[in-house]
């Protein structure tokens, strides 16, 4: 079966953050895949140091005006959307005034890490899937990027597995090296229970939710898990080796790395569904 269908969630895109790895990839590959037939929507958090003038970032009211509920806390949920017109794309981007707006992206000025990094994964998760909601937009695969997209294979296949656009979306992780170093909140597993998570679902984080334990729920919820870094953390690793009922596709190179992600989703999509 062939994926027609794409949607990439992002940590980070340039040019509206500065290049990286996941930056530059998270460019390239919708249009890539655009380029080779299928359809694609692409997402990244609004982070307050993109500037909008510059990016010709505007808000899209029809899609904007939910309020996302997190620890008993309302929190508006903003649409905004750009184009990338040397590559005919569009991208998505979550606000909200609460997680967003600060100069930094996931760490302050001094590289502090944000104490609520959980908090603003939940929300950006949850934002970009309402959001595919309202688009009334089917996706066949859901490509994940970058740790604070870690939480969308859970949601998918728990709280939103009876949800006609999502519940048959297969779950695509790749694993960088974005390593954070101070683990989420101790209530961080609470939160995903209020919206639904079991307790067997979040097992891997009962010794707190460092960058390893949120890896490992990534892929135990996902359908394909892709090595984006060249080295990658080797509990990481170890535990993609150990779970051999998920395909994996192991690191490529710059040149060959578009065409081996658009054959693996074609791949992703004809497993047995999890």
């Amino acid at each position: 079966m062939d994926a027609k269908k794409i949607l990439f969630i992002a940590q980070e895109i340039t040019p509206y953050l500065p290049e990286s790895e996941i930056a530059t990839i998270c460019r390239n590959l919708p249009q890539g895949i655009q380029e080779r037939g299928r359809e694609i929507r692409t997402f990244m958090p609004k982070f307050g140091n993109i500037n909008e003038r510059r990016n010709q970032l505007h808000e899209v009211i029809r899609l904007s005006g939910m309020n996302l509920i997190i620890d008993d806390t309302d929190h508006p949920l903003i649409i905004k959307v750009a184009s990338i017109q040397s590559a005919r794309m569009q991208v998505y981007f979550i606000d909200n005034e609460d997680f967003f707006q600060r100069k930094g992206t996931t760490v302050d000025e001094e590289g502090n890490e944000y104490e609520d990094n959980d908090d603003r994964s939940i929300f950006y998760v949850r934002g970009v899937l309402e959001t595919i909601k309202k688009l009334r937009w089917i996706p066949d695969v859901i490509h994940c990027h970058g740790w604070i997209s870690a939480l969308t294979a859970l949601y998918v296949k728990r709280m939103y597995v009876d949800d006609p656009c999502l519940k048959s979306a297969k779950i695509v992780y790749s694993v960088y090296k974005d390593d954070f170093e101070k683990p989420f909140a101790d209530d961080f597993v609470s939160k995903l229970k209020m919206d639904g998570a079991k307790e067997n679902d979040v097992k891997v984080l009962k010794n707190g939710a460092d960058f390893v334990a949120l890896s490992k729920l990534a892929i135990d919820f996902s359908d394909g898990v892709i090595q984006g870094s060249k080295c990658i953390n080797p509990e990481i690793e170890s535990y993609i080796a150990s779970k051999t009922d998920i395909p994996f596709l192991s690191y490529k190179s710059e040149e060959a790395y578009m065409d081996e992600f658009d054959k693996f989703y074609d791949l992703v999509m004809d497993t047995k569904k999890k």
